[in-house]
């Protein structure tokens, strides 16, 4: 009788290159980021023709922004716990079509009680997409390309938000505001649709499930048609402990886990804090100092996608070296934006600066996202990124908030920025602090992020 074969299936991935299967896998994934992206953003700028009509105040509208990222943060928790129980593949398709019918549904609020609720649901179906996207992504890949791949994948997100804002100046004066909504959820339901026929699911996660091993080598198949396996082989994942059958928050704390999501989730939050307050506040602040508003605009937008662009190219860095390399970019926000603070900066010099200071700020957003599932098992990995993306939403609420206690408090408006330092210097200590603990395994072969069995990969 033929002896059963062992195969490994994380060798297998950790041992090849990028494949068109991988290509097809961002695409899909990058695709349907682009509407997140665009749903999470298009509030801010379909609020006024919602104020008009609605007769909403400051305050109502400050609860409508507020109801989509309390709804992310939750959702994040209840997505990625799905995930991790169901697959990946489902849930994402489930919060792919549910956030395309809660936007359309949008349009169609008849009261601000309505769009309050639509609100709060759409963010609930939204805060799930990214880390499942992030977590089906890392589990084809090689190790030592995680933080790129994601990080391209996020690239879809800052386009979605940038396109925001264009989209509702084309459609808005001719359609309304409600058009907006209709665009949007239709485009992400075809989205739903490509991904249902095209998104696989995660290997990883079969494997360590011990589920479908036809699917398994089907997958297989995909990745490599020259590969010799059979359904009746035994499929492991070496660089993994043993999964358990259900997950609890006890299991991001164990190990090096007990010292890395801490970090994690702090450096997590105080980037979010960061960039929603520049999303927020960015263009009124220069407003105040007597800029232009389509100068203010533009230089808070540009700041923001360049800081997408310098972010990918770092993450290039972050394979190779872990997240030492995501230190980078906060330890140059920390002296840009104290000197902005502090009016060491010429007027002719200080919209360059300012661009300059939100391109670090949004680069290390960037840093700090890429690695937020890689250190968990795969059992966990979906949890373990939807449970650090919802903790940060902490730092997403009081963001907002922050900036409109300091705009209002007195001070000199230009000190926002030198305030706004404390953020990055957060990330950075955080970012240093996962370095140390994870240093002892250094990076590239097989990857940064694996340690010993038993504890976070």
């Amino acid at each position: 009788m033929t002896a059963r074969r062992t195969l490994d299936v994380s060798a297998i991935i950790n041992g090849r290159r990028l494949s068109g299967f991988n290509y097809s896998l961002i695409v899909i994934s990058w695709l349907i980021t682009v509407f997140d992206g665009f749903d999470m953003m298009v509030v801010g700028f379909t609020a006024p023709y919602m104020r008009d009509e609605f007769h909403l105040s400051k305050m109502m509208l400050g609860r409508v922004f507020s109801a989509g990222l309390v709804g992310m943060m939750l959702g994040g928790f209840f997505f990625s716990y799905l995930g991790d129980r169901i697959g990946r593949r489902p849930t994402v398709v489930i919060a792919a079509v549910s956030f395309g019918i809660l936007t359309a549904a949008t349009g169609l609020a008849p009261s601000y009680e309505a769009l309050l609720a639509l609100r709060f649901l759409d963010g609930f179906a939204i805060g799930g997409m990214l880390p499942l996207a992030w977590a089906l992504n890392i589990e084809f890949v090689p190790a030592r390309m995680r933080s790129t791949v994601v990080t391209i994948i996020m690239l879809g997100y800052s386009i979605g938000t940038a396109i925001a804002a264009p989209l509702t100046n084309w459609i808005a004066p001719q359609y309304g505001w409600q058009g907006v909504y209709f665009a949007g959820g239709i485009g992400t339901l075809v989205s739903a649709a490509i991904l249902w026929f095209g998104l696989p699911e995660s290997i990883r996660f079969l494997v360590t499930k011990g589920l479908k091993p036809e699917l398994v080598v089907k997958i297989l198949k995909r990745l490599d048609p020259t590969i010799d396996v059979k359904a009746d082989d035994r499929f492991v994942l070496s660089d993994e402990p043993p999964a358990e059958k259900n997950f609890t928050v006890g299991q991001l704390f164990r190990g090096k886990l007990c010292v890395i999501t801490p970090l994690l989730w702090l450096g997590y939050i105080a980037s979010s804090l960061a960039i929603y307050f520049s999303a927020s506040w960015g263009p009124l602040v220069l407003e105040y100092l007597k800029y232009p508003r389509d100068t203010a605009a533009l230089v808070a937008s540009a700041g923001g996608l360049v800081g997408a662009v310098a972010g990918l190219c770092l993450m290039r860095f972050t394979d190779r070296y872990g997240a030492r390399a995501v230190a980078f970019f906060p330890a140059l926000a920390v002296p840009v934006l104290l000197i902005l603070g502090l009016g060491l900066v010429p007027h002719s010099l200080f919209l360059a600066v300012t661009m300059l200071g939100a391109l670090l700020i949004s680069g290390g957003h960037f840093g700090i996202l890429s690695i937020a599932g890689i250190f968990y098992p795969s059992a966990i990995r979906a949890s373990g990124a939807g449970w650090a993306t919802s903790v940060a939403k902490f730092g997403a609420v009081i963001g907002p908030i922050a900036g409109a206690a300091v705009l209002s408090s007195g001070m000199p408006i230009v000190r926002s920025y030198a305030l706004l330092a404390a953020c990055p210097a957060i990330l950075f200590a955080c970012a240093f602090g996962i370095h140390l603990v994870t240093r002892e395994r250094p990076c590239a072969k097989p990857g940064f992020a694996t340690l010993k069995s038993g504890e976070a990969q």
